[in-house]
């Protein structure tokens, strides 16, 4: 059975998560503050953790950043936060999605079920663990990134765009597509949820971020990862014909 952590301090949330979680066929476990949900994130090993960012002994934000340094379990964030720039420290430090509190069950229940089906997904599908591109080499399986040797931290998200990216060097691929490859086709956000990530990762890969040479836009389509050795050289017309 599918094992779904969940973290909150709100005891009244918390049992009301938990009863609907179960209905929903799920296993649960729960921990009402930081340092114990962290701790019982590293003994269970749940296949998702719901999270809340405010939390006592350890908030949100700290749990996320010490579970991505060690594993990789997909976080739904709960928040009561509506400032855009708290949603996105929780998804740079490796969240896969994000919920502002008041919610509705459905809605919280639809994303849990998206996520669980992505990872299946990605469980099943056999990719090459080591990914060479230019400066850029990407190891699935332990989950690193270097550029010119030098390693790079990124978040869950930016990670798995540019494994995709990485893996179809040289093709341009819709923002549709990436959304549904990465964050998989029950996603319920706009997918100018690639331009954002993908800014992120040129700000992290490219040397110059505003003229990128790795990650190039494909008007009207999306994007494509390009190997600059790769990239055939163009040539003068020497002919003198139109």
């Amino acid at each position: 059975m599918t094992t779904i952590l969940l973290v909150e301090d709100d005891s009244v949330l918390l049992e009301t998560l938990c009863y609907n979680l179960e209905q929903a066929g799920f296993d649960v476990e729960t921990a009402a503050d930081g340092l114990a949900g962290l701790e019982m994130a590293r003994r269970v090993h749940p296949d998702l953790m719901i999270l809340d960012v405010m939390l006592p002994g350890l908030d949100g934000f700290s749990i996320c950043r010490a579970i991505a340094r060690e594993t990789f379990i997909p976080i739904v964030m709960l928040t009561a936060l509506q400032d855009e720039s708290h949603r996105i420290a929780g998804l740079e430090l490796g969240a896969i999605d994000y919920v502002v509190k008041p919610f509705s069950m459905g809605e919280l229940l639809a994303r849990v079920r998206a996520i669980l089906r992505w990872k299946e997904r990605q469980r099943q599908t056999p990719t090459p663990d080591v990914l060479h591109s230019g400066p850029v080499r990407l190891d699935r399986s332990s989950r690193r990134v270097w550029y010119e040797g030098r390693e790079i931290e990124l978040s869950h998200k930016e990670f798995d765009l540019l494994a995709c990216l990485m893996h179809n060097s040289g093709i341009a691929l819709s923002r549709d597509l990436l959304l549904e490859r990465v964050w998989g086709d029950d996603f319920l956000g706009s997918n100018r949820t690639i331009d954002v990530h993908v800014r992120w990762l040129r700000e992290k890969l490219e040397p110059d971020p505003a003229n990128p040479v790795l990650i190039r836009t494909v008007r009207g389509i999306g994007y494509r990862f390009q190997d600059p050795s790769a990239e055939p050289v163009e040539r003068a017309n020497v002919t003198g014909t139109s």
